[in-house]
């Protein structure tokens, strides 16, 4: 009886790290030296926010994301907290809105201008005061507008509405006291019906958000988890922590049943606190541990032995923080399925990493950029309130998509349209088991290419599009930028096709003439 290997094919075995230049990367940043075990970094498609040290309270820096290079000595800051700022976090569904929580136990919501700041920001938009010690971690509801949460050193998990126009709110919605010491994480499923969180006590708990009540807990003393996170729409918790022998150890959990993990994987034997991210478009687990150089990489999978190791970033710099950017903020024209944002407090510096998928053709890939989520929320605060649950609104990152999941408001009709049901109009088509369209592509006819740039051009105006309005943000105009490229890169080989066809033809005209010479 031989033995044949088994080889597990994976699109992401390749997967390589690359850091930006040193003139991509944000320099001379003096990052908070606190001993918080947090990420200390916040980044979205426009800003990256970093919590700095401060003589007088605490503050962060807001820094346009173009703005890379040696940052100013003086340039201004958040700075309205009274003690040191220990988490930030941007809304989910607002590029300009951060909250941040410190010492001095309250919780700020801030609006950031969309121009650059000239001056410290002390006025806030929103304080939140309920908790009695410093307040430790803040966290976005995923998929409900306008929901907080916050965990303190007084043991609670505060639920906050913030749809109301009071600028000072005392009450939270729900104040949740089932934990026995200070809350190191949280983490929501998919569509924000469940939380879980780990404590000091070393247990990991699953919970019901709007009730408050303890659904599932962990008390297994082999593996003493620090943080948590689910694992999309497998039905699975995955933890960070140590072992008995104090070995770091990734663990995976039934979300069913948290008597013991399904699996666990040893690391090494370093004291640095692992921060795990999962990518839930393409099954990845990104393990980033606090003080180390490297950054290791797993592929999920809901059959045993559920984390296959695929490879590392090494690097010689420790990290003191990180910071992911969310998906819409990513270059899909090189391949890129995540970015994180390196803390080097030796340095002072802020280094962009992109985690790549090698391909050779420069066109969108379809099957690594899966619908995402976007950044419109699909319940309002009431509605969650009440008991309602849903998942995210999906978008493409194809350039210049439209939302894929059913949008809440329709978009009002001008009163020259037809009445022709948007169903019928606008429909994505599934053909051959293809992936469906988009509506963009789909109001182009399937039509030879030269017909095709014929009827282009008649709807340039100004060289814009009709369909497509000139850019008002940046992102828009870079997604400008890629359809152009696109369209370049189909007129070449257009040009190249034309070329051969008028070579043949000059080699029929001249055989044709060699032959009428003959006879």
């Amino acid at each position: 009886m031989s033995w044949h290997p088994q080889y597990r094919s994976s699109k992401f075995r390749h997967v390589f790290g690359k850091p930006a230049s040193k003139e991509n990367c944000y320099d001379s940043v003096p990052i908070t030296h606190s001993v918080q075990d947090n990420h200390f970094c916040a980044v979205n498609p426009y800003f990256i926010a970093v919590v700095t040290e401060c003589s007088c309270g605490g503050a962060f820096f807001v820094i346009p994301l173009h703005q890379t290079g040696k940052l100013d000595p003086h340039y201004p800051k958040v700075c309205g907290h009274k003690g040191n700022v220990l988490d930030i976090k941007w809304n989910p569904f607002n590029d300009f809105e951060i909250a941040s929580c410190s010492e001095d136990t309250t919780i700020k919501i801030w609006d950031i201008p969309k121009q650059l700041l000239t001056k410290n920001l002390t006025a806030c938009k929103k304080e939140l005061i309920g908790h009695t010690r410093r307040v430790g971690l803040v966290e976005w509801h995923p998929t409900a507008a306008n929901i907080l949460f916050s965990s303190g050193y007084d043991y609670k998990v505060m639920v906050w509405n913030l749809d109301t126009k009071e600028s000072v709110i005392m009450n939270p919605v729900r104040t949740i006291g089932c934990h026995q010491g200070v809350i190191l994480s949280m983490s929501f499923n998919t569509n924000g019906s469940l939380l879980a969180t780990t404590c000091k006590d070393r247990k990991i708990r699953i919970l019901d958000p709007r009730a408050g009540a303890v659904l599932q807990e962990a008390n297994c003393t082999g593996h003493r988890a620090n943080k948590v996170l689910f694992l999309g729409d497998l039905n699975k918790l995955l933890s960070t922590g140590t072992s008995r022998w104090n070995n770091r150890q990734l663990a995976v959990w039934d979300q069913d049943n948290l008597s013991m993990p399904l699996s666990e994987v040893d690391l090494d034997g370093s004291s640095g606190v692992l921060f795990p991210f999962y990518d839930v478009d393409t099954n990845m687990l990104y393990v980033v541990g606090k003080g180390d150089g490297n950054i290791r990489y797993y592929e999920v999978s809901a059959d045993k032995p559920h984390l296959s190791y695929l490879t590392e970033y090494r690097s010689l710099t420790p990290q003191k923080g990180i910071g992911i950017m969310p998906k819409r903020g990513l270059d899909v024209t090189s391949c890129e399925i995540f970015r994180f944002y390196k803390l080097i407090t030796t340095k002072g510096l802020i280094e962009p990493i992109s985690m790549i998928v090698p391909r050779r053709s420069e066109s969108y890939q379809e099957d690594i950029y899966p619908p995402t989520a976007g950044a419109q929320p699909s319940l309002t605060a009431q509605e969650w309130l009440r008991g309602m649950n849903k998942g995210p609104v999906l978008v493409s990152l194809r350039p210049c998509s439209e939302l894929l999941s059913p949008q809440p408001l329709l978009p009002e009709r001008p009163p020259s349209e037809p009445t022709t049901p948007f169903n019928q109009k606008e429909k994505l088509v599934v053909e051959d088991g293809q992936k469906p369209f988009s509506r963009v592509e789909e109001k182009v006819p399937r039509q030879p290419a030269e017909r095709r740039l014929e009827e282009k051009k008649t709807r340039l105006t100004n060289g814009f599009d009709i369909e497509c309005p000139p850019p008002k943000t940046e992102n828009e105009l870079l997604q400008m930028f890629y359809r152009q490229q696109e369209e370049i890169r189909r007129l070449r080989e257009l040009l190249t096709q034309r070329e051969v066809q008028a070579k043949q033809l000059e080699l029929e005209v001249k055989n044709s003439r060699m032959s009428s010479e003959r006879f």
